[in-house]
């Protein structure tokens, strides 16, 4: 009988498939290592992109807040200018109105009565004086409240001097008011 060996053509075809195996293996590995390689490089690069994009975004929003500063540093001097613009306004509106209330308290002043001191607080005007009579004072009363400029003319204190001084027997104290009258009556 005729011995036929099969071993080694079998023990080569297992040899070709382990090869092929082998080399399947290998390109799949390569593939995968390429793959991963490039997904790595893509994602790096959208990384880097984001931060580029997040670095912009962060020099802009510092520029804006600077410009937020500016704005609100000027809004803070025109809030100062307005104040005083209206100060200037209020004083140039109330200078004449000083000097008509030194005219009316100088109108209102009768015979025999004067002023030692007056002091004017806000609206509130404080005379201090010496009159020859009460009679004297109540007329300064009345022509403190008939005056346009001048009303509520509160009278707070009267004394009487010592018989030394005849001509200015009283001393008074009395508060009025400043008041600006309307158009047609400060006419």
């Amino acid at each position: 009988m005729a011995r036929i060996n099969l071993l080694p053509w079998r023990e080569q075809l297992r040899e070709k498939r382990r090869k092929r195996f082998l080399t399947s293996l290998a390109a799949v590995a390569i593939g995968a290592i390429g793959i991963i390689i490039l997904a790595d490089r893509y994602y790096t690069s959208e990384i880097d992109a984001q931060a580029a994009r997040n670095q912009f975004i962060q020099a802009e929003i510092a520029g804006l807040d600077n410009r937020i500063k500016q704005i609100s540093d000027l809004k803070a001097r025109r809030k100062q200018l307005v104040e005083r613009m209206k100060i200037i306004q209020d004083l140039q509106g109330n200078r004449p109105i000083s000097g008509r209330i030194f005219d009316q308290l100088a109108r209102t002043l009768p015979d025999g009565v004067y002023f030692t001191d007056v002091k004017m607080v806000d609206k509130v005007i404080s005379i201090a004086g010496n009159a020859e009579s009460n009679n004297r004072v109540s007329e300064l009363l009345r022509n403190l409240e008939s005056s346009p400029w001048l009303e509520q003319a509160v009278l707070t204190e009267v004394k009487t001097k010592p018989s030394g001084d005849v001509d200015q027997a009283n001393a008074f104290q009395l508060t009025v008011r400043q008041t600006v009258p309307a158009e047609g009556e400060a006419k």
